[in-house]
């Protein structure tokens, strides 16, 4: 199988990036984690499963993100969960099992309860819903808060390179589209894979998302020393056996 590739015009000066399979329902769609994008491990390897399993795959970036138009720092929680809805609308047709990472994981519930008729299944991966509140604004101090509020914009050290920019919009518009606030409208299989070694997204978040998920049919997997990116060759081996579990379920 071919993957093909384009851009989505979203209609405000900005297209986003996307990579495509053909094959057989439902859709695999990857959401990619937050300054992550479509050409990492997770997602590479998620296609190639599919491609070789006949499986119809959607990937793509969110504006600002890897190889879409845009910028990082104009992005929110709102234009990156309508960038998700609009690739979902506009390249993809009938059922679809969602996977998200990280981030990801806080689109996948976003679009799931915007389009509960089309998803079969959702996983998430270290799947970090409402970071804005809980990981950043929670953990802020008094000073760094009033850098946020004078400047717009916070630079915080990132394990993983540049400093991260957060911005007073991300975490002012992620107050908007919170999910752990209750009972989440979710009745799809839903399966959560978290490492209790993840540095970034505490591992009792997975617990907390399955306990609010309206669906009976949840599953938490547990990686007693994974990390948050959770792509090491044992880690891609779970999601596919993840993956091929949901295909062979009734329903899925």
């Amino acid at each position: 199988m071919i993957e093909t590739t384009g851009r989505l015009d979203r209609g405000n000066g900005t297209e986003l990036a996307w990579a495509r399979l053909a094959g057989d329902g439902p859709t695999v769609v990857f959401l990619p984690g937050f300054r992550s994008d479509m050409s990492g491990d997770k997602a590479t390897a998620l296609a190639s499963f599919c491609a070789g399993r006949g499986l119809g795959m959607l990937r793509f970036d969110y504006s600002g993100h890897g190889a879409s138009g845009g910028d990082f720092l104009e992005g929110t929680i709102g234009s990156w969960a309508a960038d998700a809805l609009a690739a979902v609308d506009a390249l993809t047709t009938g059922k679809l099992i969602l996977v998200g990472s990280s981030m990801g994981g806080w689109m996948a519930l976003l679009t799931a309860i915007a389009r509960p008729e089309r998803i079969a299944a959702l996983i998430g991966i270290a799947a970090a819903p409402d970071f804005t509140q809980r990981l950043m604004w929670d953990s802020m101090t008094p000073s760094e808060r009033a850098v946020l509020d004078r400047d717009g914009v916070l630079y915080v050290p990132s394990r993983y390179g540049e400093p991260t920019p957060i911005t007073r919009a991300l975490i002012q518009d992620g107050a908007n589209h919170l999910v752990l606030t209750g009972r989440m409208p979710i009745r799809c299989p839903v399966r959560l894979l978290h490492g209790q070694a993840d540095p970034d997204v505490p591992w009792e978040l997975a617990l907390r998302i399955a306990e609010q998920v309206e669906t009976p049919d949840v599953r938490v997997t547990l990686i007693k020393d994974g990390d948050h990116r959770l792509s090491r060759p044992a880690d891609l081996a779970l999601l596919r056996q993840t993956v091929s579990a949901l295909l062979d379920q009734d329903g899925a």
